[in-house]
């Protein structure tokens, strides 16, 4: 993995599409910064996730934030061991609507997404049924946070032995193994 640029900032290494989410929220010098301020950072972050084009929604920041803080207290809470308050995590997703519509195509038919109710919340749809999956679903065992004193990324661990540390070995694991080579050099 190459070190992410700025127009890939911040980077979508954490394997898991709701994971990504909490990963817009970085520590950079000591201090937090937001990667969903706007409604158009949003949309380009969410284009970068997601693979498809998206329009600046009005309030899609916002419900992305917001979204992003219900995934974080709830897989906090399911790290810690504790008991996860659901209702506030199924509010969000009981406002993310659609439906499947059949339409003709060339070799017979096609399915179709249709979106009902507010855009903001149809585009974060598919990160709110990653989240739900996650929870339910995933070997909670292999989702981590990042070992680096000075990070907050979360990742899946998907490598065969399961003993990632690092959000990306081009990151933080790098500063690690720089900050102990100076360790060992006296420097």
């Amino acid at each position: 993995m190459t070190t992410p640029t700025p127009t890939d900032w911040p980077p979508l290494i954490a394997g898991q599409p709701a994971l990504d989410l909490l990963n817009t929220l970085t520590l950079e010098d000591g201090a937090l910064v937001e990667h969903l301020g706007d409604d158009a950072a949003a949309a380009v972050w969410l284009s970068r996730l997601t693979g498809v084009a998206q329009t600046p929604q009005p309030q899609l920041a916002e419900r992305a934030r917001e979204l992003r803080e219900a995934i974080r207290a709830a897989v906090q809470a399911r790290k810690q061991e504790q008991p996860l308050e659901l209702a506030p995590l199924n509010a969000l997703l009981a406002r993310m609507h659609s439906h499947l519509v059949l339409e003709p195509g060339e070799g017979g038919p096609a399915l179709r997404r249709a979106a009902v109710g507010d855009p903001a919340w149809l585009a974060l749809a598919p990160l709110g049924e990653a989240a739900a999956q996650l929870l339910a679903e995933l070997d909670f065992g292999l989702v981590r946070q990042c070992e680096h004193s000075e990070c907050v990324l979360w990742f899946h661990d998907t490598t065969k032995s399961h003993r990632r540390r690092w959000c990306s070995m081009a990151l933080c694991g790098n500063r690690h193994k720089v900050s102990e080579f100076r360790k060992r050099r006296g420097g």
